[in-house]
């Protein structure tokens, strides 16, 4: 079965850090671009970052740009975002995401082609 997992969510307080993992089973990440999106109360989905399979290009939304990095250990099959410096416009549901098609870099269909995940993992940063 295809899958996807987030972890790592939690409440931290503004300025500090979180990790999130996103394990994948029944297909080799490796060959796939994932991304990251997140979803607050009431808004729209937002494309947060994305690395590529083919080349390991990233993408970054200019909201996290500089305080989020994307990476991958294509050993343990997972994806991270890490994510420094959070404020509280960061709280949401961050889902991960697999694009549909394989070996392709993250401008291709970030985020249109990209298939998440619906568990998802809350973010929540407030004092």
């Amino acid at each position: 079965q295809v899958q996807l997992v987030e972890s790592g969510g939690g409440l931290v307080q503004p300025g500090g850090s979180l990790r999130l993992s996103c394990a994948a089973s029944g297909f080799n990440l490796r060959n796939y671009a994932i991304g990251w999106f997140r979803q607050a109360p009431g808004k729209e989905r937002e494309g947060v970052s994305c690395i590529s399979s083919n080349d390991g290009s990233t993408y970054y939304a200019d909201s996290v740009k500089g305080r989020f990095t994307i990476s991958r250990d294509n050993a343990k099959n997972t994806v991270y975002l890490q994510m420094n410096s959070l404020n509280p416009e960061d709280t949401a549901v961050y889902y991960c995401a697999a694009d549909i098609f394989q070996g392709r870099p993250c401008r291709s269909g970030y985020p249109t082609t990209f298939r998440s995940s619906r568990q998802g993992t809350q973010v929540t940063v407030s004092s």
